[in-house]
């Protein structure tokens, strides 16, 4: 399979325009009426096995437990390099010989040790910052987070917002405080995490998403994987319009990441439909589409075993 670039250009952002994040209004009852019809006809069949391979190639590859070690790191890459046994694999042909995850997110202390388990091979590190997972420490900590995650040597940086702002519709402070974090980021690519599950409404999902893109975010994820609700599609329906209202005013792509509770084949379809339903084909490859996942990756294996003994 052919390794594309995992990431295309930074994000430069533009100046916040508080009169279009104030007309943002997204339309509720169609977004239930989508999460219904993804979830009824969604199904893993035959002809869905090229999709859940590239699903694979689009897997930020993850472990952000509390006990994690330096051999569980080293694990983790190994997987990473080889997530689905070589002798499946050549049951869908050779074109998947090299199939790789997108990146690798880990916590700062680990970055090292993934940069050497996976040299070569340009599979990404990534790693959480800014407070993860909570964003409450005082800004100038934060950053200092984000200094040391880049001088880590990590190839992206997962930060996540204070979701006060955003309760409060205090819209300048979170533009104010996503452009400290980009700036900090530089020269590494940012993935601005919204924390979607305690954002209480969809209307203040779709503004904090354009207000994180005008900031300079070069992706918008969902989740920490660590609130008590996190990534699901009606707040991957509203992220994606937003990121297509973007593309669309300033003709600059925005990734998305679905992140959190992401276990099995059958969601990462359905998160791959709604992406290119809302933003087209182009959008599911690792440079503008990631999914953050562990245990995903067994039944995404489990499911090509099945479809090539059918």
């Amino acid at each position: 399979m052919s390794r594309e670039s995992t990431l295309e250009m930074s994000n430069p952002g533009m100046t916040l325009d508080l009169d279009w994040i104030r007309d943002v209004h997204v339309d509720r009852a169609d977004i239930e009426r989508r999460t219904e019809r993804l979830a009824a006809e969604i199904v893993v069949q035959r002809n869905s096995a090229a999709l859940l391979l590239r699903a694979v190639a689009c897997t930020d590859l993850t472990t952000l437990a509390d006990d994690d070690t330096e051999d569980r790191a080293r694990n983790l890459c190994a997987k990473a390099r080889r997530p689905i046994p070589l002798g499946l694999l050549a049951r869908f042909g050779d074109e998947y010989a090299g199939l790789q995850v997108a990146a690798v997110c880990i916590y700062e202390r680990f970055v090292k040790t993934a940069l050497q388990e996976l040299q070569g091979s340009g599979i990404k590190v990534a790693t959480v910052s800014a407070d993860f997972p909570k964003g409450l420490a005082p800004l100038e900590e934060r950053m200092t987070d984000i200094h040391r995650a880049v001088e880590s040597g990590a190839h992206e940086i997962d930060v996540v917002i204070k979701r006060a702002h955003v309760l409060e519709g205090n819209w300048q402070s979170l533009y104010d405080e996503v452009a400290a974090f980009k700036a900090s980021c530089a020269p590494r690519h940012m993935k601005v995490i919204l924390a979607t599950g305690e954002l209480q409404t969809l209307d203040n999902i779709a503004r904090a998403s354009l207000v994180a893109m005008m900031a300079g975010a070069d992706f918008i994820k969902t989740s920490t994987g660590k609130e008590a609700v996190n990534a699901t599609i009606p707040a991957a329906l509203a992220m994606t319009r937003a990121i297509r209202d973007y593309a669309t005013k300033t003709g600059v792509s925005i990734g998305f990441k679905s992140a959190g509770g992401i276990r099995t084949a059958k969601q990462a379809l359905e998160y791959m439909e709604a992406v290119r339903e809302e933003l087209g084909e182009e959008w599911l490859r690792p440079s503008r589409f990631r999914i953050g996942a562990s245990s995903m990756l067994d039944d995404i294996e489990k499911q090509l075993a099945r479809l090539s003994s059918n």
